[in-house]
């Protein structure tokens, strides 16, 4: 599978702006572009990343031990078979990169299937051979939900997933926020991005989460989303929600 290094993919600039070194010059270049305008941008990557690792945790002391990790991007610290060694996980993104790195993921009990959100029932066909559907799965869509336009239908392609997991699983899921910018802030962002990314509000996010039961505190900034007690950044910083749900 090629890998285009001349194009930039939000997968290797996500790496780069986490302090990666699996990304191109060009996906450096429009990192430092994005964060020249908002320098908030690489703790907002990080503050997503911080959430996956409280989701995991607080899955996990519920007793979920399975884990579908959807957009899982380039490997870089803390991911889910780390944060839940006795956990079965299987990790799926579409970026060819990705695929390159899978090895590192993989152990006894994770997977790496090549596959994209937009099309949910391969992901479930292949995910099937890894976890057992007849036990919790606890769903990540971390940093990945507002990549999917609303013109891709995501809402249908997430209950597609959600529908297919068994009693007693989980959603977990962040997406980029204006909720909080200026409007100077959301008209750049809109500029720079608009091509490529679909901010949400809590309303829209919320659909996400029809037939589901929120967990407190809800859906909220990502960093005051069950916080470890660090001092948090206000959430114009972060300009993400998250939100876990269960499925009854």
């Amino acid at each position: 599978m090629d890998i285009d290094s001349s194009v930039v993919h939000s997968a290797r600039r996500y790496n780069y702006w986490l302090g990666g070194t699996d990304n191109f010059p060009v996906d450096r270049e429009s990192g430092d572009a994005i964060a020249s305008r908002f320098p908030s941008v690489p703790l907002a990557a990080r503050e997503n990343r911080k959430f996956l690792g409280r989701a995991v945790r607080y899955l996990s002391g519920r007793g979920v031990r399975q884990f579908l990790d959807i957009g899982t991007g380039i490997p870089s610290a803390g991911p889910v078979h780390e944060i839940a060694p006795d956990a079965r996980v299987v990790y799926v993104d579409h970026d060819p990169l990705v695929l390159a790195h899978a090895q590192k993921l993989l152990t006894g009990t994770t997977a790496y299937l090549h596959g994209d959100l937009r099309e949910p029932d391969p992901i479930l066909a292949g995910a099937r051979d890894t976890l057992d559907f007849t036990q919790p799965i606890g769903l990540m869509l971390i940093a990945v939900l507002h990549f999917a336009k609303d013109h891709d239908q995501p809402l249908h392609h997430v209950s597609t997933l959600v529908e297919a997991l068994p009693p007693g699983s989980w959603l977990a899921v962040t997406n980029a926020t204006l909720d909080f910018a200026a409007p100077a802030d959301a008209a750049d962002a809109r500029r720079m991005l608009g091509h490529e990314m679909e901010w949400r509000s809590a309303a829209e996010l919320g659909r996400f989460f029809d037939g589901l039961e929120l967990v407190e505190p809800g859906i909220v900034p990502v960093s005051d989303w069950h916080p470890d007690g660090e001092l948090r950044p206000a959430p114009a910083e972060v300009s993400s929600y998250g939100a876990v749900g269960r499925k009854p």
